[in-house]
């Protein structure tokens, strides 16, 4: 080890280490003679340093100043109160709860523990409004947010995942804890680079689930802490904390003239496939199709063929008719219809005279539809993905899925939007409309 004095300093989301040659996760730039570290690795070079008995100066933390919070008046549930145990022993790590167990209420409970200054980063402008309002409401203190136009930083601070990488240079040594909501989007490229720059040594992953398709939640011991608790909605019903549910899946056929069309451009799609050789054998195969499909008119055709018979087999007559047979057999039973396409959520609005929510609607309309479902004046919505994570929804009974990605976390996500208790307990139905004879039985 160098005689010389130690320094270490932040600078736009890196640890700078003076008067050294060499240390774990660092490197050594020669052009500046110093060492440069990813912030994230700031508690790690600071317990060697430690662990070596080296003396040095930490400019890193440029702390926002935070008083003794408030105890909170909550009574826990057990399960609620051993994940917050669990992650106590490292600080570090993700919580796992299907939707409406409470993950909320444990991210504050945590705040409140650590008592330091805390960022909290959410996917969405409506959850920055729904955790300042709890947080504010608990605390009594004015709460920042960052995002939606708006720029004030206070030692609690909700921000987007956006607005957090587009931040993270300036504001990465200002807390001690982060707290990742939705934390299944932190691996994606950009997203990660915020768990990087920021030298937060206490760090919460929550969501209802933590795979991916891409599977980088492998990622996730690194850029936040392994998973230190995971229940599930099964577990929860059973010991009624959550609605017992029941899932059903009801096939329906197309007809002869819609089945010919889809068998037609399902043919056209894979010789078009076997002409440009390629396999869809994995999630990045088809992201490769839909890039080349720019360039390539056989992967355009491909591409043009599969959405054409996707869209024959969601649209098909013999759907519309199932789910107006599962409306007519549940009137006045609250309803949530799932799909994956806004033009199916437009059509069944426009069928069945049900308000939509789309990653379109405005503000006022998503207010009234949600307002409206909430208080009983509307008994049906139907929406897209826009409501499968990051929006308060108002207690349902019954969810349609009209169409899917297959994805275990967007399943989840859905099923979670039903599992609030209910009144007389009364079981939840989670209801899948599969077209049999196509790939969406696949999918299912």
């Amino acid at each position: 080890m160098s005689s010389r004095p130690v320094t270490l300093e932040y600078q736009k989301g890196t640890i700078v280490v003076k008067g050294l040659d060499s240390l774990p996760y660092a490197k050594f730039d020669s052009r500046t003679n110093y060492l440069y570290s990813y912030g994230i690795n700031y508690k790690k070079i600071t317990q060697y340093l430690n662990e070596k008995n080296v003396k040095y100066e930490d400019k890193v933390l440029d702390l926002l100043p935070l008083g003794d919070l408030p105890k909170l008046e909550v009574k826990l549930r057990d399960y609620q109160q051993e994940a917050i145990e669990n992650w106590c022993l490292e600080k570090r790590g993700s919580i796992v709860l299907p939707t409406g167990a409470g993950k909320t209420i444990i991210g504050l409970k945590i705040i409140e523990i650590v008592n330091s200054p805390t960022l909290i980063i959410v996917p969405t402008l409506d959850l920055i409004k729904q955790w300042t309002k709890i947080l504010s409401q608990n605390f009594d203190i004015e709460i920042g947010n960052i995002g939606g136009g708006t720029e004030n930083i206070q030692p609690i601070t909700v921000s987007t995942y956006d607005s957090a990488y587009i931040k993270a240079q300036s504001i990465g040594n200002k807390f001690m804890l982060m707290v990742f909501d939705e934390v299944h989007h932190l691996p994606a490229p950009s997203y990660r680079l915020i768990a990087e720059t920021f030298v937060a040594p206490f760090r919460l992953g929550l969501t209802a689930t933590i795979e991916r398709e891409d599977h980088l939640e492998e990622d996730f011991p690194y850029l936040v802490g392994k998973s230190t608790f995971q229940i599930t909605a099964n577990e929860l019903a059973k010991s009624n904390y959550l609605a017992k549910y029941t899932i059903e899946r009801k096939q329906t056929f197309m007809s002869v003239e819609e089945y010919r069309k889809y068998k037609e451009n399902m043919a056209i799609y894979h010789l078009c496939l076997k002409k440009i050789g390629l396999k869809m054998n994995s999630h990045s195969a088809f992201k490769r199709l839909i890039m080349i499909s720019s360039k390539n008119i056989m992967a355009r055709r491909a591409l043009m063929a599969r959405n054409k018979a996707i869209d024959i087999a969601l649209n098909s007559k013999s759907k519309m008719n199932e789910i107006r047979k599962i409306l007519v057999e549940n009137k006045g039973i609250k309803t949530i219809i799932f799909t994956q396409h806004n033009k199916l959520v437009y059509e069944i609005s426009n069928i069945f005279l049900i308000p939509f929510i789309t990653h379109k609607s405005s503000k006022e309309e998503r207010e009234d539809a949600l307002t409206g479902f909430k208080d009983g004046r509307y008994k049906a919505i139907v929406t897209s993905k826009v409501l499968d994570e990051g929006i308060d929804v108002p207690d349902a009974q019954l969810g349609i899925l009209v169409s899917g990605t297959g994805s275990s976390r967007e399943f989840i996500q859905r099923l979670g939007r039903l599992l609030r208790p209910k009144n007389d307990n009364k079981q939840a139905i989670l209801i899948e409309i599969v077209s049999s004879g196509t790939s969406e039985a696949l999918t299912s």
